[in-house]
């Protein structure tokens, strides 16, 4: 069954999307995952001085993680307010990163460009999937490496957009949560690299009651902050009370306190350019 999409405006949906993660407070949920975007790039080891790029860098993790590294970032986001942030972070933090504005299914950049591609729960919600990977691999030299940081359909952050998708129905293009497969991993890298490595990690997100993880969703999170724009009072509140027990029924905190400890799993993908 082919998963690209068929028959859709692309470019509309591309439009909606970029509105979705303009929206709320990206940058927040980016802060919490950090973590992620050091492990990444600690896994991809990639030696310092590298050529690094950052697809839907949001708010700059991963380039931030490559230049503590050493390495030469670059970042590229088609959110603006998003890329402020990153460059203010790298200011604070004395480190000097291009942040460009740029579409990741048309990279702007030459051939063979990066020793290094990575991308942390951001490519995979490309509009045209094909495309991104494919400009991934174009801009990476061969023998670079193609880092990603994937959620998975059946970790909590897919099970999280899954509920939403009950709520509002998604846009008519293929699942991201299909980049946390190894299956689609296969079908989007291909014969474009000469190693595919995929190992299973988790994040664990830390509230302090499954009511504060829903309402920092819903105000941080563009695609549930969207959500909920788009629903009515009622339609909200059912959408709050999934979210809770979602929350609650991935809790692995024990005893009598509300906090909750919820693992997230995704795909860490260390590839090889062929």
């Amino acid at each position: 069954m082919a998963v690209e999409a068929q028959n859709v405006d692309l470019g509309q949906i591309k439009a909606r999307q970029q509105q979705t993660w303009a929206s709320g407070n990206y940058a927040a949920v980016g802060a919490r995952i950090q973590p992620m975007a050091e492990l990444l790039v600690d896994a991809a080891d990639v030696p310092a001085g590298s050529r690094v790029l950052d697809v839907a860098t949001g708010s700059g993790n991963a380039a931030i993680a490559a230049a503590r590294s050493d390495c030469v970032a670059t970042g590229l986001d088609y959110t603006p307010g998003l890329l402020e942030h990153a460059r203010a972070r790298a200011v604070a933090e004395g480190f000097e990163i291009d942040f460009l504005e740029g579409d990741a299914e048309n990279l702007p950049f030459a051939d063979a460009s990066f020793d290094a591609v990575t991308s942390v729960v951001g490519v995979m919600f490309a509009t045209d999937q094909a495309a991104a990977a494919s400009e991934m691999l174009r801009v990476c030299r061969p023998g670079g490496t193609v880092a990603l940081a994937n959620w998975t359909p059946d970790g909590f952050v897919g099970q999280m957009l899954k509920t939403i998708g009950r709520h509002v129905p998604p846009p008519p293009v293929p699942s991201p949560l299909l980049w946390g497969t190894q299956q689609r991993l296969g079908e989007l890298l291909g014969d474009g690299v000469s190693d595919l490595l995929v190992r299973p990690r988790s994040f664990v997100f830390r509230f302090r009651s499954a009511d504060e993880f829903a309402g920092f969703f819903r105000t941080n999170y563009g695609p549930v902050h969207m959500a909920f724009a788009r629903l009515d009072e009622a339609g909200q509140a059912a959408l709050e009370a999934d979210l809770v027990d979602l929350a609650a029924s991935h809790n692995r905190a024990t005893g009598s306190s509300p906090s909750v400890a919820i693992p997230g799993e995704y795909l860490e993908v260390i590839a090889t350019r062929r």
